[in-house]
Formats: C-alpha cells, structure tokens, sequence
C-alpha cells in the first residue's frame, strides 16, 4: 500500500489500524509504533506481552541517525548456573517461572515514546485498554492456538483459564479486565505527576518497576509451578531486579552492501548475524543469479550457515562477554569464510571461525538420532509460541521497527492481579560458564529478536521485520536482497518481495528449549519450482517441505526522501497481519 501521509505495518489488522489512527491525527511514527505495541498485547497474548521484551530500532529524522533501544531484560540477580545445577537442570526450561527474565517491554516502549514520541502514554495506550476492556472478535489463528493450551489452563493455571476460557467461538468477544485494568493504573500514575510530558511517561514506567504491579509479580513467582523438567519451581525475580532495571539506547551495528547501509541490534541480539550474511555474500556474485534458482539458493543456504555458527559460538551480552565484533563484520574475515563454501555440495557441519562449538552439538540427547524431517503442517506451525511484529514510517522520515515478543499466555500462569504472565526468555542462555552467552545475574540472555532498519541504495528509508525466532533474519535477509539485487529502472514493491517464497535453514541449534539442531536440513515453502527443490537435494539438502504459505509474517514500511510515496506491506501468511498506507 502507498500514500503520502505515512505507513504501518502490524501483527494484527486492528493494531495496524490503530497505528494508522495515530499517524492521521498527528502523531509521529514512534507514537503509532507505540500505540500498535500496546495494541499487539491484548491482541496477540500468545506472541507477545506485558511481560516480556521488545528490540526497537528507530531512524530519527531530526538528527539522520539510528538508535536502539535494547528491550531485553536481564536475569534476576538469583540466576546462577550453580543455582540452575543445584536443582537437577541440564537445561532452562522453556515454560513456568524458573527461566524469566526482567520483563523489559514497558520500559523500551515508554523510552520510546518519552525520547523520540510526541504524545503522552495515556494517548497512546487507550486503544488497547478500550480492547481489552470492550473485547475484541476472537480470529482464527488465536482460537487454534488457545485450543491448544486451553486444557493446561483448566487442568493447572486457573488464573489464565479465567481469561481465556472456555475457548471463544470465532467472532466472538475477548476481554481482559485485569490487564485493562493495569493499564488504567499506568494513565493514573501519569496523570498524577505533574510536570513534563516525558516526566509524566517516566512515571507511568516507574509505577510498575518500583511499585505494585513489580510486587504482586514478585508474589506470584513464589509459589512453584510444574514446568517441562517435570518437577514444580519458583521464579527467581524479585521487586528488586524490577527496582533496579533501566533500559538502554544503544548505538546500532551497521553494514553496506550494494549502495545500502543495515543497521542491527548488538549481539545481545541475533541482528548480527544478519550483518555478516551480507558480508558473506558481497562479492559473491549472487545478484546475478536468478533469486529462486538452484545456484542463488544453495549459496544463500551455504552462507548463513557459516554466519549463524558464528552466532552460535560469539554472540552474547557484551555489557558481560568479549564479542569479537569487528572481526566478524571485517571483509577479510567474510572473505577467508566464504571460501568454506562449496558450490555443488551442502555441508553438514556447523564451522565457525571463532570461538568454540556449542558443547554436543548437534546436541541431540544420548542415544537419539538428529530430529527427522517431517512433512510441514499448517497446525505446527501454528502452534508454535512465536512473536509479533510491527513497523512505522511517517511523512517527516521518522521509521520504527520493533519485535515484541514473550510473556506468552501458552508457556507460564498469568498473574491474576495483572492479566498478563512473565515470560521464559532465560531458556536462550547457555549452562556453560565459558560461553559469551552463559547466564548471569543482571546479563541478558542473547535473544532471536531482530528488527532492521536499512537506507536502501536509491535513498528510502526502510523498517522491516518478523516474528519467527532463528528464521528471523533468513526470512527478512530474502525480502532486502530482493530490494538489493532489483534493477534501478525496475524497482521491486514491498508487497511483491514480502510475497515471494522463502527458504531458511534449521542446520543450526535452536535458540529455543531443547536447543536440538537439524544438520542439513532446509525448510521450503511448496512454490518453489520443483526441478529447484531436485536440484538442492542432489547438493544434499535435506528438504522439508512446507506448504506454499507458511514462512513467517514479514512486515515493511519504507519513507522516500525525494517526495515519493510512503509505503506499507505485510504477509498474507496466516491472514493475521496487515499494512496501512494514509492518503
């Protein structure tokens, strides 16, 4: 969609709706990428939530520079790997109490709203409260998904089946008085502290950190709750890991490739890896092939994994861990790396430059063999606990990207007093102490999350993202080269290349629990012509084959500096998200 009052992209057709509500009344794209946020909490409670993190990037046209806003909570100062060893764990599990982190959301959307916004938080947060006091018609992909938790809420989390259960038929009304409620508290302690707006949204943040809703938290996380270990356990957060919480804006990592510049979270994050994809693939002549052929393909597969082993073997908090940055987004680097690359055979290795290999990989359990392929399925997929995303660009050149994801309803209680669960994103750290990753009080967890921003080669400004843990960045890597590689007299659309399909690799471990790896193994969407798909597997690819649909949801916005129209694109992809373009 295009117009030349501004664009937003989101999870859900109505956050997007309410992101555009903000732009045509005045707002900036802060503003609406804030509204949406709040928006996405109500309206996507298995993707995202209070409790959990969001990673935003925005481009601020006033100074032409990129920020980011960290969004990642740290562990609680209790988190030790002694302490997880002690009780039996080889691993962190990825549901109850024991794996939360400090929930970060609130505070990266009020740092952004108090930095870079124009209204006050009370504005931009009653859409969502009017959601979740008036309801909102129950969707599909949400009543799939709470019908396949809704028996473990009324087995085992009661406060989680008063909300959401029984399951609402489709179109039906879904309220959450609670999380209104909260939500109303925010807007009171707003309005009561007088002064600036941006100290009214200070406030607003700290009436949660260091006041009741930190507490009745804390509360809840004492009594323990059966998680995947099979054994019941308390959380470790405290009023005082709340009280002593400050987010962050950080400076971005960037790279060039083709005339474009792509700016990235640090290695806290995964947004590197996007990064040294690139690196990778300059020069490697992959422009001149045809994007869903064999040879374009193979290289695209075969260079991500040497820059996700890298991942895997670098990354981590570098408040806490040496993260050897600049080396592996150095050309020379790329350049010793891309020649591991065979051109007619995929390898099944996992060949990191630095560091070390994760221990076991490819940690499979004694005794089990590496996780077959089996055919895809749309119900799967679906029943995943994911993410969310959404994106912003207003008239002025101001452009959001955020990943708001955690605090999922499927994977721990709710807390009755505020409507929303904490979430179980320490599950991503590692147990060992020599790791960059491993878990420590106060360290974040490195993190899937990845929004982008680019200043693509003809000069537009461009936020994209999506939800889909370690496919984040092969998914979204796929829209940009499309961008990248298109002609200059025939550029391509947003929409054009968000539709197009996608391929990503499961050769490397999951971030997730139990953190198995899939050597070899690529996942394709069906559209791909099938002489393709033959030819990869001659190269030996081990394909799963997906339905024609079933990558990702893939959300842009893009600003032109030369007066040409803003733009706005979702995936049609589980026909849940949706792009809005102002006239």
């Amino acid at each position: 969609m295009r117009g030349f009052g501004g664009g937003v992209a989101a999870g859900h057709a109505l956050a997007a709706q309410i992101g555009a509500q903000q732009l045509a009344s005045g707002g900036n794209a802060a503003d609406a990428a804030c509204a949406m946020g709040f928006a996405l909490w109500v309206l996507e409670p298995t993707q995202n939530g209070p409790g959990g993190e969001v990673p935003i990037l925005i481009r601020d046209a006033a100074s032409d520079a990129v920020h980011v806003i960290s969004g990642q909570g740290p562990a609680p100062a209790a988190a030790t790997i002694e302490r997880v060893r002690s009780l039996g764990l080889d691993l962190l599990p990825p549901d109850g109490l024991l794996s939360a982190a400090v929930p970060s959301a609130l505070d990266a959307w009020c740092r952004l709203l108090e930095r870079f916004g124009t209204r006050h938080l009370a504005d931009v947060i009653a859409p969502a409260r009017g959601l979740a006091e008036r309801g909102f018609p129950m969707y599909p992909f949400l009543r799939v998904l709470l019908a396949l938790v809704a028996p473990r809420f009324e087995r085992d989390w009661p406060t989680s089946a008063a909300i959401y259960t029984p399951v609402r038929e489709l179109g039906e009304r879904q309220t959450n008085a609670p999380l209104a409620a909260w939500m109303a508290s925010l807007c009171d302690a707003e309005s009561h502290a007088g002064g600036t707006r941006e100290a009214g949204i200070r406030a607003a943040r700290d009436s949660f950190y260091r006041g009741p809703g930190a507490e009745a938290i804390a509360d809840f996380l004492r009594i323990p709750v059966r998680d995947a270990s099979g054994e019941a356990h308390a959380g470790w957060l405290t009023a005082d890991d709340f009280a002593n919480y400050e987010g962050a804006i950080e400076a971005p990592l960037s790279t060039n490739y083709r005339g474009a510049t792509v700016y990235k979270t640090g290695p806290w994050g995964q947004g590197p890896v996007f990064l040294q994809h690139l690196r990778l693939l300059e020069g490697s002549g992959i422009e001149a092939l045809d994007a869903e052929g064999p040879d374009a393909l193979h290289l695209w597969l075969e260079t991500a994994k040497l820059a996700f082993a890298d991942r895997e073997a670098c990354y981590g908090d570098p408040l806490f861990a040496d993260v050897p940055v600049e080396t592996l987004l150095s050309r020379d680097y790329a350049d010793a790396r891309r020649g591991l690359v065979d051109a007619k055979t995929a390898s099944l290795a996992l060949r990191p430059g630095l560091g070390a290999l994760p221990e076991g990989w490819p940690l499979v359990a004694k005794g089990e063999a590496p996780m077959p392929v089996e055919p895809g399925a749309l119900a799967a997929a679906q029943g995943r606990t994911d993410t969310t995303q959404c994106v912003a660009a207003d008239a002025h050149g101001n452009v959001v990207a955020a990943t708001p994801s955690g605090g999922w309803i499927p994977t721990s209680p709710v807390v009755p007093d505020l409507g929303f669960p904490v979430g179980t994103r320490l599950q991503m750290a590692s147990l060992d102490p020599a790791h960059p990753n491993a878990l420590a009080p106060g360290k974040r967890p490195r993190t899937t999350l990845s929004p982008s921003i680019a200043r693509l080669a003809d000069g537009r400004w461009l936020a994209f993202g999506t939800p889909g843990g370690d496919q984040q960045d092969q998914w979204t890597s796929q829209l940009f080269l499309r961008l990248a590689h298109a002609d200059a007299d025939e550029p391509t659309d947003l929409q054009t290349a968000i539709e197009a399909p996608t391929v990503h690799s499961e050769h490397m471990p999951s971030s997730f629990f139990p953190h198995r790896a899939r050597p070899g193994v690529v996942s394709v969407e069906s559209r791909f012509d099938a002489a393709v798909l033959a030819e990869l597997e001659a190269r030996g690819h081990v394909l799963d084959r997906k339905g024609g649909w079933e990558h990702g949801r893939v959300m842009a916005a893009a600003f032109d500096p030369d007066g040409g129209p803003q733009e706005a694109a979702a995936s049609p992809r589980f026909a849940v998200a949706a792009a809005v373009a102002l006239p």
